[in-house]
């Protein structure tokens, strides 16, 4: 049997027994959407926040109204928004924060689901958002000389309007799932001017 077609099987199969345990269950889609913000300070990329790791961590330049927005490519009811705060640095800078859901892709156009009062460092703090309906997810700090940064957001809906896609292969299988050196931004990296 070709090692592809053993591969795609096994991850169909894997998919489908995962739909069929979290039925009537939450599920996050954060993951499966694309993730851009205002800026990017150095390495700190936009879709870190959505990679499930918790470790490597988003992050814009300081500027005026600073914004992180995540498209789900498709429209959910959202029940809740979890965001992960840094752990050693910053973790006042989440402070404000508004979090956003809706179907206009404009940074401000969406209502507001939540404000982030504060998140202890390397906690998740969960944001009920129950029957809000939108495409887009955004975290914008409103004021001058901010900065948005957290290392993961998880963006919850109820497993009955999820559509879940079906796994997919990637063109090549690769055959070391290590990378070949580590990745040298983290979230334990310095911040400048931390207030």
């Amino acid at each position: 049997m070709n090692m592809r077609v053993f591969y795609k099987s096994l991850l169909s199969l894997l998919g489908f027994f995962s739909v069929q345990m979290k039925a009537d269950t939450e599920v996050n889609v954060a993951r499966w959407g694309t993730a851009v913000q205002s800026t990017t300070f150095y390495g700190w990329y936009a879709q870190r926040a959505v990679d499930g790791s918790g470790y490597f961590c988003s992050r814009t330049n300081e500027q005026t109204d600073p914004w992180w927005k995540l498209d789900l490519k498709n429209m959910y009811t959202v029940n809740r928004v979890t965001i992960t705060n840094r752990l050693m640095c910053c973790v006042n800078w989440i402070n404000g924060a508004e979090i956003r859901i809706g179907n206009d892709s404009s940074v401000l156009g969406n209502p507001v689901c939540a404000t982030v009062s504060s998140i202890p460092g390397g906690a998740t703090n969960s944001f009920s958002c129950p029957g809000m309906k939108g495409r887009y997810v955004t975290v914008n700090i409103p004021g001058t000389l901010k900065t948005v940064t957290f290392c993961e957001v998880g963006v919850y809906v109820n497993y009955p309007d999820a559509a879940l896609p079906l796994p997919t292969l990637p063109q090549e299988v690769p055959t070391d799932l290590l990378p070949d050196e580590e990745d040298p931004v983290s979230q334990e990296d310095s911040c400048e001017d931390e207030t």
